[in-house]
């Protein structure tokens, strides 16, 4: 089965990372706000200006079209669109024209738009007015206010809709350990706000359910006219057991479960796992009958950004059982990261039992190169979440961060071998799951098209 005539290829980027341009009007997110306090970025750097794409939207799109690429998955600031984020609060026309503007730059050089509405970059605002994403009420109506907006303004050009970009990390990397904005954490050597124990998955539950409500609006309002599709992106890399033992399976089960069945489980087959409920009981938001119905098959393909593989350990004797650390978790202290529940309280590593590590080495410590674990990813995904449903699979982020880059000649940053590698390892075994596994894909979408603002501290 060779892949479809309209599979997509391109390059993926994300508002605060790319644009700058803290002008005409564009209202501040949190990730201004995040990154302007002190120690919480790499050398305190910021995104104030990063690629400058808000005044060089036209070489970007020169770039794509130069690669080759069929689509552009970027994301669109929500301050930018509305500055206070609010539904009752005006909308910036200029941060319109702006999006309007790199929408027709795409579309003359025969480049498909796919857009993400949101992609953590929340109004701070709405931070300040109610707490933001803790207040499910609340942001469920705004969020579905701007999602009504850019359909409006954007919606006759854009055929592919990406609600929420990587929900676990905005919940994970947010509120359990506070090294993304808006930095809540039970650390209070790290942050003056949150608990660790509950605000992850109640910013997950209001997540779903903004996701699901700016769908049915799509849906309802303006898919028969528009023609395009919606769906939610998630990540997820593949969990291999690190040893026969029922243990290490069971641990890699709840690792998946985790990161991706947390959203995956409601959107797909409308329920969060068992093992996420045995493991936080009645700290688990629940859905009412009309939620879970909202939720349940809210997308009209499974994204999917993918990057390595992990070897999944049961927790080491000592390690608080099942997620169950309130005890041991001081107000100051986060747990031990084999504790996290975001994490499953797994442990995990990327060194086999023979002590090599299962693939090359990034300068992300948490990534190597390892194709075989993203053709076990996709098998799994689609027995598990979209098997006789009609679902594509639409890989939306896969990328690699050379190691130590920046002090190689440039002779051998041009060359990119390493990259080339790992690109070349992943599109094969992409090209083996539609062939020889009959899994239906439809983009392979890389991540990124430039060197951007760093938004995590490496």
């Amino acid at each position: 089965m060779p892949l479809p005539s309209d599979f997509l290829y391109g390059y993926a980027t994300a508002s605060y990372q790319i644009e700058g341009g803290r002008t005409d009007g564009k209202g501040d997110s949190i990730w201004d706000t995040f990154a302007h306090l002190p120690g919480k970025i790499t050398n305190g750097e910021t995104g104030d200006v990063a690629c400058d794409s808000y005044t060089q939207y036209k070489e970007d799109v020169a770039l794509l079209k130069l690669f080759g690429a069929t689509a552009y998955r970027f994301s669109l600031a929500w301050s930018r669109i509305i500055p206070l984020g609010g539904r009752h609060d005006p909308v910036n026309e200029a941060g319109v024209a702006y999006y309007n503007a790199l929408i027709d730059e795409l579309l003359k050089h025969g480049i498909k738009p796919m857009v993400t509405l949101y992609h953590w970059d929340l109004p701070q605002a709405l931070d300040d007015r109610y707490g933001g994403w803790l207040n499910k009420e609340e942001v469920s109506l705004d969020f579905e206010r701007y999602a009504r907006v850019c359909y409006e303004r954007f919606g006759d050009r854009v055929k592919y809709w990406i609600t929420l970009n990587e929900p676990w990390c905005a919940c994970a990397w947010g509120y359990a350990t506070g090294r993304m904005a808006p930095g809540h954490s039970s650390d209070r050597k790290w942050s003056k706000l949150g608990d660790t124990k509950t605000e992850p998955w109640i910013v997950g539950h209001s997540l779903l359910i903004s996701h699901a409500k700016a769908v049915k609006l799509y849906r309802d309002q303006f898919k028969s006219t528009q023609k395009g599709q919606i769906g939610i992106t998630l990540n997820c890399d593949w969990a291999e057991p690190y040893d026969d033992s029922p243990e290490a399976k069971d641990a890699a089960s709840r690792r998946l479960d985790t990161n991706l069945g947390w959203f995956a489980g409601p959107v797909y087959l409308g329920a969060y796992p068992e093992s996420i409920k045995r493991m936080l009981g009645d700290r688990l938001p629940t859905f009412t009958p009309e939620e879970q119905a909202l939720v349940h098959g809210s997308s009209d393909f499974f994204g999917l950004n993918t990057y390595t593989t992990n070897l999944i350990k049961a927790p080491a004797s000592g390690s608080a059982p099942k997620g169950d650390y309130e005890t041991n978790l001081a107000p100051d202290q986060l747990p031990e990261t084999s504790e996290l529940e975001v994490l499953a309280c797994v442990e995990d590593t990327q060194v086999g039992k023979d002590g090599k590590w299962i693939g090359k080495r990034s300068e992300a410590k948490w990534l190597v190169d390892c194709p075989w674990g993203f053709r076990k990813l996709l098998r799994w995904i689609n027995e598990t979440y979209i098997k006789d449903s009609g679902l594509v699979i639409m890989i939306t982020e896969n990328g690699y961060p050379v190691e130590r880059e920046y002090e190689l000649p440039l002779e051998k940053v041009i060359d990119d071998k390493d990259r080339q590698e790992y690109f070349a390892g992943y599109l094969a075994e992409l090209l083996g799951a539609v062939e020889d596994d009959g899994i239906k894909i439809g983009s392979y979408i890389a991540w990124t098209l430039m060197d951007n603002f760093e938004i995590y501290p490496y």
